[in-house]
């Protein structure tokens, strides 16, 4: 029989569902020891001391990086596996072509035979959680079992974590159930499975980020998005960013970009020295839980309470707020570091590698210090432009939602969707073109709706059938754009500086939301003229301006067919609307 802690968890308030689902996960797993976590200061540092022990956890430089430590994971052991990540219906079409599915029975039969006796010698946590405000409406709860001290620690600061969220869930007799063990860290035997019907989770054979954090990528988005769809929301893939302009005016913009388009630099721009009197606050850098108010306008909380964010290319000047706020209270995971014993990345602006990310000597023969994936964990109040507003239960209301992808040559620097509807298709048709660096082919065109590829809980069909039905129950729905800002030129330089100076098109998005600024009507969507945009104390040529903000024809007649074809791809799934939609953008184009 396994001996139980507490720490300083009363389980006064212990739901009867969560009691009898831990002694059965105890029965299959037989740990020998079961600790239920509260999240205190003194837990988690028991719990780091006990790694730090084991070799598992190394303390860094206690001077420059006080409070902060270095783990490394398994070399196989580094990244989501979306190959093997599965969602669970009783229907292959309810998961559609968006997904990798198995059928539940199958599934759970896979699961529970991996689980059988693999926390024998280990402690199975049982970690109480709240994704959003801990009063907020809008937040859901979940329990999340796992063999990982690790996890646990990461868990305390991406979560609200303890006491109150098992009493939130004794109230609400409902929560998110995940399982997870580490298992062998074998390639071969590690799935994470997702079963929205029942709103649980079960992951096994790894111990690294949105593998073993079940409360992140797979409750709030893949999880949370079908809770969503069924409770009338939006669980999205999103950063929320407050924006106050020099006359003490806040707007809230919501964002959604896939990888490497500039999401995290953009949560936490720093206005340029050009646009005196604006102020920036970061609510969210990664999920977006979006609900309608009673004013008929859309809310948004972000479910995280921290930031897992990577590593490699923060630095002083890509986005110095990451850069200062991961200075103290962080763990780092799979990154260098310096003789001084600093952690060390590639594009942290300063210092040399000493140790690469597998602990050994560091030689650039051998590849990069810290694994291109290497992250950082850490609470967002550190963040410099960390709001109160975060904490809001009521969310913030959001007057934008920005969509953006990676394109060379077609997107424009800026448009505006004409309606909800065609926000949406918008959306649904978001596209990034592959670098060579990345593929060894420039210009592959891979779609990703929303950035929700890898983390929609269900068919994308269906998935943009549910944002047409919230649009219309919206009174006052966010207006919808679609930003790019890498645009090149024939000499294959980025045609737009970015970074701070991205302010220019938000304040002009923040102006159409009002009513203040001006654009023209083009087969795409409103875009601004030159004129529109503030340039001051910014240095580009008028004919690269207006080369940002050029619509080519000829090009977006092919995008239309490309997307048609995309669309096509989820059968009678897809919403009418949006071909209706598409066929408006068509016709416009002559």
């Amino acid at each position: 029989m396994a001996t139980v802690s507490t720490a300083q968890l009363s389980l006064q308030s212990l739901s009867k569902e969560v009691a009898e689902w831990v002694a059965s996960v105890a029965a299959l797993t037989t740990p020998d020891h079961i600790h239920w976590c509260d999240g205190s200061p003194d837990e988690m540092a028991s719990l780091r001391n006990q790694l730090i022990a084991r070799n598992e956890l190394q303390p860094l430089n206690a001077e420059t990086f006080p409070d902060c430590y270095l783990a490394r994971s398994h070399p196989s052991d580094v990244a989501r596996v979306e190959h093997l990540t599965f969602i669970c219906t009783p229907k292959q079409e309810d998961a559609g072509p968006n997904n990798n599915w198995m059928a539940p029975a199958e599934a759970h039969a896979e699961m529970d035979a991996l689980y059988k006796g693999c926390m024998k010698g280990r402690t199975l946590y049982v970690v109480p959680y709240c994704m959003g405000p801990i009063d907020s409406p809008y937040s859901r709860c979940g329990v999340e079992i796992t063999d990982s001290a690790y996890v646990v620690i990461n868990m305390g600061i991406m979560t609200r974590m303890g006491q109150m969220a098992l009493e939130r869930i004794g109230r609400e007799r409902s929560f998110v159930k995940g399982l997870h063990s580490v298992g062998e860290l074998d390639p071969n035997r590690r799935f994470i499975m997702h079963f929205p019907e029942e709103l649980s989770i079960k992951s096994f054979g790894s111990g690294y980020g949105g593998n073993a954090l079940l409360g992140k990528k797979c409750h709030a988005l893949r999880i949370a998005s079908y809770q969503a769809r069924t409770e009338g929301w939006l669980a999205e893939h999103m950063l929320i960013v407050g924006l106050k302009n020099p006359q003490g005016e806040t707007h809230y913009v919501a964002c959604a970009f896939p990888s490497a388009c500039g999401k995290t630099n953009l949560a936490m721009l720093i206005p340029p020295g050009s646009m005196p009197g604006w102020e920036v606050f970061t609510v969210g850098d990664d999920i977006a839980w979006l609900h309608p108010g009673p004013d008929g306008r859309l809310y948004a909380i972000n479910p995280e309470s921290g930031y897992f964010g990577v590593a490699p290319g923060t630095g002083p000047k890509t986005n110095k707020n990451a850069f200062d706020m991961i200075r103290k209270d962080t763990l780092f995971t799979n990154v260098g570091l310096t003789a001084n014993n600093e952690p060390w990345w590639e594009g942290i602006g300063k210092g040399e590698a000493a140790i690469d990310w597998l602990g050994k000597p560091f030689d650039a023969k051998n590849g990069p210090a810290a694994h291109p994936n290497s992250r950082f964990t850490v609470s967002a109040v550190h963040n410099p432009a960390y709001t109160a507003e975060a904490e809001n239960p009521k969310g913030v209301p959001i007057s934008a939602i920005v969509f953006g992808g990676r394109r060379r040559e077609l997107a424009p620097l800026v448009y505006e969707a004409r309606s909800w509807a065609h926000g949406v298709l918008v959306g649904a048709s978001v596209a990034s073109e592959t670098t060579a660096a990345a593929t060894g082919a420039v210009g592959v065109v891979r779609r990703d709706s929303m950035a929700m590829k890898p983390f929609c809980g269900y068919n994308f069909g269906d998935y943009w059938s549910h944002w047409l039905s919230v649009g219309a129950k919206l009174k006052h729905a966010p207006k919808v754009f679609h930003v790019n800002w890498f645009r090149q030129g024939s000499d294959n330089k980025f045609l737009w500086p970015g970074f701070g100076d991205n302010l220019r098109v938000l304040k002009w998005i923040l102006e159409r939301c009002v009513g203040k600024a001006d654009a023209h009507d083009t087969a795409i969507g409103f875009l601004p003229r030159s004129e529109d945009l503030d340039t001051n104390g910014l240095s580009i040529e008028a004919d690269t301006l207006k080369e940002l903000l050029s619509v080519k024809d000829e090009a977006w007649r092919k995008e239309v067919v490309d997307i048609r074809a995309y669309l096509a791809e989820f059968g009678a799934r897809t919403p009418g609307q949006l071909y209706a939609e598409l066929e408006t953008v068509q016709d416009r184009l002559g």
